[in-house]
């Protein structure tokens, strides 16, 4: 498991940095692909959806999470044991 390492982003012409493990940094930018945007649009709108009490780092790592989570969630072939997984990180 890597440590988090720092990674400038521009938000509203602002140089800012984050710091995020290597996996995270690789899931956020697999996410600004996913959705068209670039990694400085993408940071933007997290940024803005974000409440005061969360830091951006942390708003990104659970924009990744959802990513990967409602990915998982429409895996056609699945076991019930994943299935009641999924279902589990819907309710909770």
């Amino acid at each position: 498991m890597s440590r988090p390492r720092k990674h400038s982003l521009t938000l509203g012409g602002h140089r800012t940095s984050v710091s995020l493990e290597d996996a995270f940094w690789a899931g956020f930018k697999a996410l600004a692909a996913a959705r068209g945007l670039g990694i400085n649009e993408l940071a933007r709108e997290i940024d803005t959806a974000r409440g005061q009490e969360t830091g951006l780092a942390t708003a990104i790592r659970l924009e990744v999470l959802a990513f990967y989570r409602d990915r998982a969630c429409v895996t056609p072939a699945r076991t019930d044991a994943s299935q009641a997984a999924a279902s589990s990180l819907r309710e909770g």
